[in-house]
């Protein structure tokens, strides 16, 4: 799937199928829904999931959770904008495909 395509996506009532599920996480967010994308990386222990799942404790305002994920999913770093953030995350889960 093209990033062209994911955005497309985010128009249509749910997310495509063939997607990864920290990708549909952020496909819900991308939809305003925080808690369904939260609750799709919740327990996922994946790297990937984890990642998705600090950026969404930080755009939460739950900072100290947010870093907690970081650490967990390996990765000491942010962007500093939110949106900045999200677009990495989607562009790097769309080239694992």
């Amino acid at each position: 799937m093209t990033r062209a395509e994911f955005d497309a996506s985010t128009t249509l009532d749910k997310p495509p199928e063939e997607i990864s599920v920290p990708l549909a996480a952020l496909w819900w967010d991308a939809k305003g829904d925080w808690t369904r994308a939260h609750e799709l990386v919740d327990e996922l222990e994946t790297a990937d999931g984890m990642a998705v799942h600090a950026y969404l404790h930080r755009k939460g305002g739950d900072l100290s959770n947010a870093e907690y994920w970081y650490k967990r999913a390996g990765r000491g770093f942010q962007r500093p904008e939110l949106e900045a953030e999200w677009n990495a995350l989607v562009d790097g889960l769309l080239t694992q495909h």
